[in-house]
């Protein structure tokens, strides 16, 4: 039964400008309607100067970009990659599927993110690529994690599916290790529906990139006039988003730095508001490195039993809040058993992801910032 104040408050509604209508009808206008067109490439050239990175590839999902990584890497049957277990399926199932292992780590107490200090104690001769997700937006300890990867001869591929407009030791999420991906789903920051980027920073990566990206074909050596026809000279697939999604992204990129300051007022809003739940031990408040810039994508409690975070959801949904938990362990998934493997006792993980409680957050959302607010208090504060 809902509780009788406010209105709805949706976990997440997608923040648009003014601009992605108009850029759709742009589209149709011009019949060009297919991956590669000209909002395709605005949207790359803009994610290159942003990130500074080699080559920017979208793709139709942070999905299709990980798969991309697994092939460039040519990631192999009994290859062992190293991430979090805390993390969405597809950082697992794109490597999966040729037929590599993972290798959970646990994660850091304060940030969520993969512990640099275990994972030197993951590596085996079979290791060849380390995945660091960078949680919340909150950037993993990049430093670290590349000087590991030196010195064991080792490709690290960054899972910025969170993380546009946040930063590392002033350096872009996602353009750090040798390859990096990015998300642009709804429940995203920067949005297009469904889609997502491959982002290259190694130049060794970024002829194959493309080709893998054209369905395993020289098409762009064609369309450059460097050969007179264009052939199957690759494996590869169908990762061209259509313009479509390239216009609605490339509206949302415009905007990108007016949402991000507007997602970073809720997240203050939030985290302001909840200082004294957090003195008096009812919840932790999310953690954020010095060294890191963060992009205000989630924001999260941590209650201090699973029993109390299962109940406040309950409860937040009765005054009409949707908040949310988030991964179940991928070592803890019927398939993480069958395909991966824990490299010893993921305490933080299987603890933390038990507590976690996401509350709603969009530009769209301010508005009902109050409502939330005071919806949290009462059901954690009432819970003491």
């Amino acid at each position: 039964m809902n509780h009788p104040s406010g209105t709805q408050v949706p976990f997440n509604r997608p923040f648009l400008t003014s601009h992605e209508e108009a850029y759709l009808q742009e589209v149709l206008a011009s019949r060009r309607l297919c991956g590669d067109g000209p909002f395709t490439r605005r949207c790359q050239d803009w994610l290159t100067a942003a990130l500074g990175c080699e080559k920017v590839l979208l793709t139709p999902s942070c999905t299709a970009a990980l798969e991309m990584t697994a092939l460039l890497t040519d990631v192999a049957a009994g290859d062992e990659v190293i991430m979090p277990s805390f993390t969405f399926v597809s950082t697992a199932n794109a490597f999966v599927l040729r037929g590599a292992v993972p290798v959970f780590v646990d994660i850091r107490p304060d940030t969520l993110n993969i512990d640099e200090s275990l994972i030197e104690r993951a590596i085996t001769p079979r290791t060849k690529v380390i995945v660091p997700v960078h949680y919340a937006g909150v950037g993993c300890a990049m430093d670290a994690i590349m000087d590991i990867a030196r010195r064991h001869d080792l490709l690290v591929i960054e899972d910025a599916a969170q993380g546009l407009c946040a930063t590392h030791a002033e350096r872009p999420l996602g353009s750090i290790g040798h390859l990096g991906v990015f998300s642009f789903h709804e429940t995203k920051n920067v949005v297009s529906g469904e889609g997502g980027a491959l982002a290259i920073n190694a130049s060794r990566f970024a002829e194959r990139a493309e080709i893998l990206w054209e369905k395993g074909t020289n098409r762009r050596k064609f369309l450059l006039g460097q050969v007179d026809k264009y052939t199957w000279t690759d494996v590869g697939s169908s990762f061209l988003p259509s313009e479509f999604s390239a216009a609605v992204l490339m509206a949302q990129l415009e905007a990108s730095q007016e949402i991000t300051q507007m997602r970073h007022e809720l997240w203050g809003r939030y985290h302001q508001a909840f200082a004294e739940l957090e003195a008096r031990g009812l919840v932790r408040r999310p953690i954020v490195p010095e060294e890191c810039r963060h992009n205000a994508h989630i924001y999260y409690l941590l209650l201090p039993t699973n029993e109390m975070r299962d109940a406040a959801l309950r409860r937040l949904q009765e005054r009409n809040v949707q908040a949310a938990f988030h991964y179940v362990p991928l070592h803890s998934s019927p398939a993480g058993q069958r395909f991966g493997r824990a490299d010893g006792a993921l305490r933080h993980t299987d603890d933390l992801s038990s507590r976690l409680l996401r509350l709603p957050m969009s530009p769209a959302l301010l508005e009902q910032a109050d409502q939330v607010i005071a919806a949290v208090l009462e059901v954690v504060g009432a819970a003491a």
